[in-house]
């Protein structure tokens, strides 16, 4: 089954639940803030995904830190603030299988996916 890993006030993660429901899709979602980012879960993400392409740098998460956090970003760090601030990763992530996740949506990113 497929796993949509969003931000419940996301409107990006609200058009790609759309997009799965459109399509009839069968999905469960994740919830960051709600259900939360364990290291584990995160390292599982960072496993299909590479760590430059997970932190989302045009969040107001991001915005907020500080200018020694930005410039000091290494994998131990970026690994920290994702886990002390979920609202960094980008998404919404959509896991399709054991190896793939998608990262982000934009109109017809779902078109190929099959129900």
């Amino acid at each position: 089954m497929l796993t949509l890993y969003t931000i419940n006030t996301c409107d990006t993660c609200r058009k790609a639940r759309k997009a799965l429901e459109e399509k009839g899709m069968a999905f469960q979602i994740h919830d960051l803030r709600k259900d939360g980012l364990s290291a584990s879960l995160l390292e599982h993400i960072l496993e299909r995904v590479p760590l430059l392409e997970a932190v989302n740098k045009r969040s107001t998460t991001w915005r907020g830190l500080s200018q020694e956090e930005k410039d000091g970003l290494d994998a131990t760090s970026a690994r920290r603030l994702l886990l002390a601030h979920p609202t960094l990763l980008k998404r919404p992530l959509l896991e399709i299988d054991d190896e793939t996740i998608l990262v982000g949506y934009r109109d017809g990113d779902y078109d190929k996916l099959s129900g």
